[in-house]
């Protein structure tokens, strides 16, 4: 990304934000608002050309071709999940971009919120992030996307028999470098099941790194 990029992204997701649900509602009754959402796909795509992007588009690939769901319908059951994933300034691995010294995506995600007036003043990172997936959260819901893969009409043991695969090709995907965090193949594996069934991602916990502190912590202190 860069500021040529980060303008048009930030311009089409306020195009959108304000005409989508019209013209999703109200179609060929309202064209001012089908103009303007083909104007922010366009502008969006001039911003994605030159900046690339991310885990969403690797998986929302996969999907679709496994699943023959569409490749807008995959991203916007994976987007709030991906956020969730990217919005991490200790992430397990960070993409190597020469511009950037550390983690992006949160303060991003962050901008974002703040770009489209979601955000309050005094609102700390997580609030404004909070508020963007709420808000992608109210959108889904009025443009009747799916809560989960399954409720796409999926098959959960045909999803099962197919995830590891998924998450394989996934991180073989030409977008999956360009992703602000590198991912493991297991960190995309738990990304896709959360969104299967329709929860919030949230960091899996490393057992063998988290034993020793807990063992530590159990052990109790010698009397004085």
């Amino acid at each position: 990304a860069n500021e040529y990029s980060d303008g048009q992204a930030l311009q089409a997701l306020k195009l959108l934000k304000e005409y989508l649900p019209a013209s999703y509602k109200e179609g060929a009754k309202n064209p001012v608002a089908r103009e303007r959402v083909h104007n922010a796909a366009t502008i969006a795509g001039i911003a994605f050309a030159n900046a690339f992007l991310g885990v969403c588009h690797s998986m929302a690939h996969k999907l679709g071709s496994e699943f023959h769901i569409p490749h807008g319908l995959a991203n916007a059951m994976l987007i709030s999940n991906v956020i969730r994933y990217n919005a991490n300034d200790n992430p397990t691995k960070q993409t190597a971009f020469s511009q950037y010294d550390r983690p992006q995506a949160r303060r991003r995600y962050a901008e974002v919120a703040d770009h489209l007036d979601l955000s309050a003043p005094g609102d700390r990172t997580a609030q404004k992030i909070e508020k963007l997936l709420a808000w992608l959260d109210e959108l889904k819901t009025e443009l009747g996307i799916p809560t989960s893969i399954r409720e796409a009409g999926v098959q959960e043991a045909d999803f099962l028999a197919k995830v590891d695969k998924l998450s394989e090709d996934a991180f073989d995907d030409q977008c999956t470098g360009a992703n602000p965090r590198y991912p493991l193949i297991a960190e995309l594996k738990q990304i896709m099941l959360d969104t299967f069934y329709g929860r919030e991602f949230s960091e899996a916990v490393d057992e063998e790194a988290a034993a020793p502190a807990a063992a530590k912590a159990a052990v109790k202190k010698p009397k004085k």
